[in-house]
């Protein structure tokens, strides 16, 4: 039995073709005389195979080598875009602006009576001299950490009001929100871009550093800047400065102290913080800030200059993140060259728990809380590291230091 399996092509011979060329050569020297025809014919057949042979080869080196042509690219599926899409019902080509203020309940933090020498031995800090008090540079972004204890001896006066705290090397009032350079987006004209950036300013300097709003005033400037059209936001301030409660609380944009009960100790606030913006959808521009504000506080009707109750300093800091729109009226509807609120989040530090009557209530050092109990964590109101957005407790803490 043949070892060799059977062959491919049954109508070729199996006479090896060594074979086949030396009968050939033998046939051609006797002159064809004792040629065969069958030898003849299946000379015709090698001379056949033999002239396939490199067509065989030719193509199975195509096959070989050969790449598997690629699959043609399916076009990007609906999980490639974007996790999310606003859509707010903004279908139409005058789409209408979104509703009120975004508001996530602030977090309202009461004063902790620690002195203040043993803020200074707690873990991971490092420490300011007072005395080298050098003005920060700008703020462009979130820092990546809280600032550093100050050093210092006594608590703060009418005379040094910002004696401990980081804030003495911040910048101070209205000049401390600085307006970066405007550029054209989202079809919006580098004017455009710049008017809402200044109104921006303008209405946070209004709503936080006024000396008549913050002394218990309507914020008169600031509602003049908001869109009538935005429905409920311009509605709903007004409310809640006439009829303040805690579900409408003024305070989630505006800072006011009731006059009765304290003062501000001296003219200076200290600002620390940064504005942005970027583009929205066609037609709307969207700025973004986040700033800090401390307020040195003295009780109503003191006099100062002394040791007494009279010359004793609270200071109560507010950290505002406010994104702001302008739209286009020929795309959305909406008051050209008025501001919307898109979103709004605020932090109170050192201010009674859980009062409501549109005013903020310090506590002084050498006084007591007299509002809620305060059950939420420890925090210092001095770390702007985080986002107001990363960490709401709802409810009303402890600081620190103030």
């Amino acid at each position: 039995m043949s070892a060799v399996p059977p062959s491919d092509h049954p109508d070729e011979s199996s006479i090896p073709d060594e074979q086949w060329e030396a009968f050939l050569r033998e046939a051609a020297e006797d002159g064809g005389r004792n040629a065969p025809k069958e030898p003849s014919a299946r000379a015709r057949m090698v001379t056949r195979r033999l002239q396939a042979v490199p067509d065989q080869a030719a193509e199975g080196g195509r096959r070989r080598w050969r790449r598997k042509q690629a699959q043609p690219t399916l076009p990007p599926g609906w999980r490639t875009g974007p996790a999310w899409r606003e859509t707010n019902g903004r279908s139409g080509r005058r789409r209408a602006v979104g509703s009120a203020i975004g508001v996530v309940l602030a977090v309202a933090v009461a004063v902790v009576a620690v002195r203040p020498s043993l803020l200074d031995r707690l873990p991971g800090r490092s420490h300011d001299s007072g005395s080298s008090a050098s003005p920060l540079p700008a703020e462009t972004a979130l820092p990546s950490g809280a600032p550093g204890t100050v050093d210092h001896t006594g608590l703060p006066t009418r005379n040094e009001p910002f004696r401990g705290s980081p804030a003495v090397r911040w910048a101070d009032g209205a000049d401390a929100i600085e307006v970066p350079h405007a550029k054209a987006v989202a079809g919006m004209s580098q004017d455009d871009v710049a008017l809402a950036l200044r109104r921006t300013k303008e209405f946070l300097v209004d709503t936080n550093l006024d000396p008549a709003v913050l002394r218990g005033g309507q914020p008169d400037a600031a509602l003049a800047l908001l869109d009538p059209q935005q429905p409920h936001t311009l509605s709903g301030l007004r409310r809640s400065l006439r009829t303040p409660d805690r579900r409408r609380n003024p305070l989630d944009l505006v800072t006011r102290f009731d006059p009765a009960e304290v003062a501000l100790a001296g003219d200076v606030i200290k600002v620390r913080g940064h504005m942005t913006f970027s583009a929205g959808a066609a037609g709307e521009v969207r700025v973004h800030a986040d700033y800090t504000f401390v307020y040195p506080l003295v009780r109503a009707g003191g006099k100062g200059g002394g040791a007494g109750a009279d010359d004793v300093v609270a200071r109560t800091i507010i950290r505002r993140d406010l994104t702001m729109v302008l739209l286009d009226p020929r795309k959305w509807i909406s008051t050209e060259g008025k501001l919307g609120v898109r979103s709004s989040d605020s932090e109170f530090y050192n201010t009674e728990c859980d009062v409501h009557d549109g005013y903020y209530h310090p506590v002084f050092p050498d006084g007591a809380p007299t509002g809620a109990p305060a059950t939420g964590p420890a925090v210092d109101p001095y770390d702007r590291s985080k986002s107001v957005t990363d960490d709401h407790d709802k409810g009303c803490g402890t600081v620190t230091r103030t």
